[in-house]
């Protein structure tokens, strides 16, 4: 009787096994398929000489860190690298700050709070090459409105988008532009989950602004606050679109980052293994963000 109900209970823990698995499986497929195959493919085309030649042979002689090699000696990396981290940096920094100040002043629910929300998502919804199209027009230095504007006031044109000194701070400015609607939507999703009765309870004690804000509304959202950083900086990283439309990557590689030299090396030099060589550094330097940053959130949850 024993050894029967053993059996039992063995088959309803394979069955549920299974059934889990059964669930898992697209979702695992799905990731495996178009993320995992693109991301080991682009491991392999970096340690080969992979080119325009490759398309019609197909031979890509293997070469191994030969591209990675390549792209360290490259004077143009440390520049693409301070780069990339003024960029990021920069526009995570402005972005949150600027998404999180909207995201309380919205939580007050005032008349036409609604409507001005909906306006904010514009910029997110726009194409992004559209977008750089129009601000391209706004930052020119000869018939720019942004120029035009300043006019008024006496100041002479300003080379936003040809200055090395200028480009690179005009470049992160409308990626903040971009970036303020998602940052705004998720923290203000975020605290509209945080109860009302907690702000309540924290006034009869006196805290109320900053310290309501410090002891309850910041702890509460933390975990919210983890997802749009993470997001935000991988998606920052990857930035290209924008940097194309605007500058290009110059001038004299002022505003070239990691992603625009990876674009450059596959697309315009057709050099595909050092372009996806750079693309993996993007990748390494990705993933060690994110598992650094959500670690070191979750040790600070836990203590």
């Amino acid at each position: 009787m024993t050894s029967v109900t053993g059996t039992a209970r063995r088959r309803v823990r394979v069955g549920r096994f299974l059934t889990s698995w059964a669930f898992v499986a697209p979702a695992l497929l799905f990731v495996l398929v178009f993320f995992g195959y693109p991301i080991v493919q682009n491991v392999v085309m970096s340690l080969q000489n992979y080119t325009t030649t490759t398309f019609y042979t197909g031979e890509a002689p293997f070469v191994g860190f030969a591209n990675y090699a390549d792209i360290f000696s490259n004077p143009i990396f440390v520049t693409t690298v301070i780069n990339t981290a003024l960029f990021t940096v920069g526009s995570i920094v402005l972005q949150f700050s600027i998404g999180l100040g909207l995201a309380l002043f919205f939580k007050r629910h005032f008349p036409l709070s609604g409507f001005l929300r909906s306006l904010l998502l514009l910029p997110w919804l726009l194409p992004l090459i559209a977008s750089a199209a129009v601000w391209k027009w706004i930052l020119d230095q000869g018939s720019g409105a942004l120029n035009q504007f300043l006019a008024v006031f006496g100041v002479a044109p300003v080379p936003w988008l040809v200055s090395p000194s200028l480009a690179l701070v005009a470049v992160i400015g409308v990626n903040i532009w971009l970036g303020i609607p998602f940052n705004t939507t998720i923290l203000y999703s975020g605290l509209q989950a945080v109860p009302e009765e907690l702000y309540e309870a924290a006034s009869l004690d006196g805290a109320v602004g900053w310290r309501a804000f410090w002891h309850i509304t910041w702890p509460s959202i933390r975990s919210v606050v983890s997802v749009v950083i993470v997001l935000g900086v991988v998606y920052t990283l990857r930035v290209v679109d924008i940097i194309l439309g605007l500058t290009g990557g110059g001038p004299a590689n002022s505003t070239q980052t990691l992603a625009t030299w990876a674009y450059q090396n596959s697309f315009v030099q057709f050099a595909f293994g050092r372009g996806a060589a750079i693309s993996n550094v993007l990748i390494a330097v990705s993933l060690i963000f994110a598992i650094v940053y959500l670690y070191m959130n979750r040790k600070e949850v836990d203590e």
